[in-house]
């Protein structure tokens, strides 16, 4: 979403700001226009790491809550093996799972009529037929799970985190005190604002 969010890079003409909320997201940082990241800019730039594995189980429950899975299969398991997934990862393993469960259901289904055919069976009246395959099992992950793989490395996981340690860094951060015997004592008397004219932005949310 690099080019959607240089669009708003003049926000400060926006006169009304009521209920106006610009969310961006990139797996790109590096290629962000400085302009962007400025104080005044967005809000907040948060760095949304890699989901553990308790955030791993919340992904594929969630993406699993409308699919009926057998009891015999372990998400808790799943998310133990999949370490530096992405939520779009382990999506790809439920829809694998789905598909290949579709797939077997189809072909089972297809032999079924075949079968009730060859025995001279009517199979136009049967309107409610049981499903071949009503769940997810475990052989339908572990099948998805030989497709599986990781779409972030290692190497692009520690750009992303130099980039977040050096967004943080740019502040004062923990080197910012106040003086001990209050303002005054600082020696400046709090007129030593550089920010001058600059720092009044009384006018920019009328």
């Amino acid at each position: 979403m690099i080019y959607i969010l240089t669009c708003f890079l003049e926000m400060d003409g926006m006169t009304s700001k009521k209920n106006v909320f610009v969310i961006g997201a990139t797996n790109r940082p590096e290629q962000l226009d400085p302009a962007l990241c400025r104080p005044g800019r967005l809000d907040s730039l948060i760095y949304v790491p890699l989901p553990d594995k308790l955030g791993r189980y919340g992904i594929l429950k969630a993406q699993l809550r409308k699919t009926p899975v057998a009891d015999d299969v372990d998400l808790d398991y799943i998310a133990s093996n999949t370490h530096g997934f992405s939520g779009a990862d382990l999506g790809f393993i439920t829809q694998r799972a789905v598909k290949i469960a579709i797939k077997e259901s189809i072909a089972l289904d297809i032999a079924r009529t075949k079968e009730r055919e060859a025995a001279g069976e009517d199979v136009e009246m049967e309107d409610d037929i049981e499903d071949p395959v009503p769940e997810l099992t475990k052989r339908h992950f572990e099948e998805a799970m030989q497709m599986a793989r990781r779409s972030v490395t290692d190497v692009e996981i520690r750009r992303y985190e130099a980039f977040a340690q050096q967004m943080k860094n740019a502040g004062p951060g923990a080197y910012f005190k106040f003086p001990e015997g209050g303002v005054e004592a600082g020696g400046d008397g709090g007129a030593g604002n550089s920010f001058g004219d600059a720092g009044n932005d009384d006018g920019l949310y009328d």
